[in-house]
């Protein structure tokens, strides 16, 4: 009998131990669902870039997948997942598991989609865990390669005073050419018929196709079309001149230093990811960006790597805090929503 019971007891213990080893192994370290965090990555990480293949986000997150990928020890697959300015894609990866096998690249229109959309149906700041800052790219302003102004402060001129037949194409409401619209709009003084496409390719395409007269967009989609002749450039949106444009005035050298904007790009995992995976990407993300392959990529599109220190999660919170606050206002100000 006491053997039967001294058993029965040796049994639930034996139970309750590996329920217990159980609940350690599944620990997140962080508050997230994820499995294992000691064995990330054990399977592929997918990429979700908000935006159409071949546009500037999906550049800059193809550009840095292959080195992090190689750091981290498997494989990273980038999917597009456009529509909606960026928010459809943002939204999948703020409800994908929080395991770290599904990262979102997105540039600044993180931080002007809560202004934007009165629905979003996520929250930046509070629905993903912010993994590091990658770059800042300039923005030019490019005409096609017909327009009649030679300079900015001709097509200022130009575009006052033949405002209602003018057309500023951008790749949607909320992306970046579509605010660096609005900013050259606001600076300039006048309100253009503006001509959103679905994606930045299929905008510049038609630019160059002299389907539409002009628009502002990120030197990682322009310097191959400007640098080729395939477009009439005026500026540069940036304090200084871009390396691989040094004919390119900036906006300030032109006349128009009120205009000025920086697209810069960061990495999120879904809120609640694990804290020592979410350390790990930061890490590979600061060995990629450390690369002179990719350094030497982006060189060639205008833009560089941001420092180390900003490679970080806590670096990364900040920017996209002040951003969320900045473009509130001037969006506002605008009066611009989408639906």
């Amino acid at each position: 009998m006491t053997t039967t019971r001294h058993r029965a007891v040796a049994r639930m213990i034996a139970v309750i131990g590996a329920v217990s080893l159980l609940a350690a192994c599944s620990g997140n370290g962080g508050g997230g669902t994820g499995g294992d965090a000691g064995n990330y990555p054990d399977q592929n990480i997918t990429f979700v870039v908000p935006f159409s293949a071949g546009g500037p986000t999906d550049t800059v997150t193809r550009m840095i997948a292959e080195p992090m990928a190689a750091k981290l020890g498997a494989k990273i697959v980038v999917q597009n997942v456009e529509g909606a300015g960026g928010t459809v894609g943002a939204g999948e990866v703020a409800r994908a598991e929080a395991d770290g096998y599904t990262v979102l690249m997105h540039h600044i229109g993180m931080s002007t989609a809560p202004a934007l959309y009165k629905n979003l149906g996520y929250k930046p700041l509070e629905d993903f865990e912010m993994v590091g800052l990658v770059t800042e790219v300039p923005m030019t302003i490019v005409a096609r390669k017909d327009f009649p102004p030679a300079t900015l402060q001709d097509l200022v001129t130009h575009v006052k005073a033949n405002a209602n037949k003018v057309t500023l194409a951008n790749a949607g409401i909320g992306a970046a050419s579509h605010l660096c619209g609005l900013l050259f709009q606001s600076a300039a003084g006048v309100k253009l018929q503006e001509v959103p496409y679905e994606g930045t390719g299929p905008a510049l395409t038609d630019l160059v196709g002299g389907q539409v007269d002009f628009m502002c967009d990120q030197t990682t989609n322009t310097s191959g079309q400007i640098s080729g002749g395939k477009v009439k450039a005026y500026a540069v949106t940036t304090p200084e001149r871009v390396k691989s444009l040094p004919d390119l005035p900036t906006t300030a050298e032109a006349g128009l230093p009120q205009l000025q904007v920086s697209v810069w790009h960061g990495l999120y995992a879904p809120k609640g990811t694990p804290q020592d995976v979410v350390q790990k990407l930061s890490e590979a993300l600061k060995a990629a960006l450390a690369d002179q392959a990719v350094i030497d990529q982006m060189a060639k599109l205008g833009t560089a790597p941001v420092p180390a220190e900003d490679a970080t999660p806590q670096a990364h919170r900040t920017k996209l805090e002040e951003q969320l606050g900045t473009w509130a206002k001037i969006i506002a100000d605008a009066g611009v929503e989408a639906s």
